[in-house]
């Protein structure tokens, strides 16, 4: 026989709960009972506590099963990421390829000038920050022993002239007559000398006079006819004038001396110190009555005071160290957008105006100077000062771009996290190009309007390197307005 059991109507918690009287027409000595029977009191309250006995551990279970589920359905809900929240979509845009460099302004052209001789400094007629045109006298030399030595030369070469004159020239009338007349007085003599001889040689002959004496006469003969013949040539070379190589010795002297002359006016021309070029002057370096002692090379700090007189630049340009991996963009005659530390908001503009044809390795960087011609701002700008430079290069259409703080790289690779169909994060390489102003243009790897993930969801492994969460929240923001 089985036992009856008692219909037990479950409720909801917090529900009162109402559990039907049972009747046996029976006494409960069988478990089966007639109807028609009622239970007593006591068999009622059995079957009361009986009911209460499987109620609470049932309600009790379905509450557990109510917080349980419902917990596991939050967590379920908070495991799915927020994906407009934590995700920015990949946009299309014209971009302008505009590579960033900082540089300096440095002077076109420097020089420190200083005299070609050592000497002392007798007049300096301009000071530092003077504007300067090319040619204008800055400074005189002293010059008078120079003086001195320009009029001896000078007096050298009077005299040179007039003995080329002379020689050129040839023999005056005077002095041929006076030939002439010497010639006609020596023929005289020597007549007479002949005759002396051959009448000494008749009384010798005689015996009326000795050998001796007959030789003193013929010596004397000969002698007078030797006269003769250096008169004549003397007379010919004055009719026949000077030498041809006569002439040109002297001529030599006189171009010797008219050399000396213009070199000693030479030194006397470079005490005057003029400006090579139009500038300005950047540095003072000696003063009045110093002794100045010409440079062998150039320098470029204020250490060569006794070397130097002052120091001049003309025009202003920038430089800059342009890294290798952008040296492709710069172009000569590119346009330049410079910022000045000195004038922040201010923006001058420049363009290349040189590439240096070989690389630069400073610190194991590899850098590129290029040279920038300022086209504004040549006023207010001085040389020494630092700016910002911007080459505006060429403009990229329909350019897919990513926040730069959403690139990362896996295994060597570099990508950015997408969501999957799941919405949960996963790597997806990419090829980027350049970045500018806080994005990166993606080559390929990435589709329009596809959403890569800023921040990353709470749990979710990488092997990425950590981003900046201050930009990345930043993106956010601007995304949100």
């Amino acid at each position: 026989m089985k036992d009856s059991m008692p219909n037990v109507s479950q409720s909801e918690p917090g529900e009162q709960v109402s559990v039907p009287v049972l009747q046996s027409p029976t006494p409960l000595k069988t478990p089966p009972y007639l109807p028609g029977k009622q239970d007593s009191p006591t068999k009622v309250k059995k079957h009361r506590r009986f009911a209460w006995k499987w109620a609470l551990p049932a309600l009790l279970f379905l509450g557990v099963c109510a917080a349980v589920g419902g917990y596991l359905l939050s967590q379920a809900h908070e495991s799915q990421p927020d994906l407009a929240t934590m995700t920015v979509p990949v946009q299309t845009k014209n971009l302008t390829i505009r590579i960033e460099a900082s540089g300096k302004l440095e002077p076109v052209s420097t020089v420190n000038i200083s005299p070609k001789a050592t000497g002392r400094l007798a007049a300096l007629y301009v000071d530092q920050g003077d504007k300067v045109q090319a040619q204008q006298i800055l400074a005189r030399m002293d010059a008078e022993n120079l003086k001195a030595q320009l009029a001896q030369a000078k007096a050298q070469l009077i005299q040179s002239e007039a003995e080329y004159e002379k020689v050129r020239n040839g023999s005056r009338n005077e002095e041929i007559n006076k030939a002439r007349a010497a010639l006609k007085s020596t023929q005289a003599a020597a007549e007479l000398s002949v005759s002396r001889r051959k009448r000494y040689g008749f009384l010798t002959q005689e015996g009326a006079i000795s050998r001796n004496d007959l030789d003193q006469y013929i010596s004397e003969d000969r002698s007078a006819r030797a006269n003769v013949e250096q008169a004549q040539q003397q007379l010919q070379e004055l009719l026949n004038g000077s030498r041809p190589e006569e002439i040109k010795q002297a001529q030599a002297k006189v171009a010797i001396s008219q050399a000396q002359v213009q070199i000693v006016q030479t030194q006397i021309d470079d005490t005057v110190i003029r400006a090579p070029f139009d500038g300005i002057v950047t540095q003072k370096y000696a003063t009045v009555g110093a002794i100045v002692t010409p440079t062998t090379s150039a320098s470029a700090t204020a250490s060569a005071t006794s070397s130097s007189i002052v120091a001049m630049a003309s025009g202003l340009e920038v430089k800059v160290n342009v890294p290798e991996t952008n040296i492709a963009q710069i172009k000569i005659r590119q346009k330049v957008e410079i910022i000045a530390d000195s004038y922040p908001n201010r923006t001058f503009t420049g363009r290349v105006k040189q590439i240096a044809p070989e690389a630069v390795v400073e610190d194991d960087v590899t850098s590129f100077e290029v040279k920038v011609e300022l086209l504004t701002g040549q006023p207010v700008l001085r040389s020494g000062m630092n700016v910002d430079v911007t080459f505006i290069g060429e403009t990229v259409t329909d350019a897919l771009v990513v926040p730069t703080v959403t690139i990362t790289t896996s295994k060597g690779r570099m990508g950015v996290m997408v969501a999957d169909e799941q919405g949960k994060a996963k790597f997806q390489p990419v090829k980027v190009g350049f970045s500018q102003g806080g994005e990166t243009q993606i080559i390929k790897g990435l589709r329009p309007k596809a959403r890569v993930f800023v921040n990353l969801p709470e749990g979710t492994k990488s092997t990425t390197p950590r981003r900046n969460r201050g930009a990345q929240r930043a993106v956010l923001r601007r995304m949100a307005r």
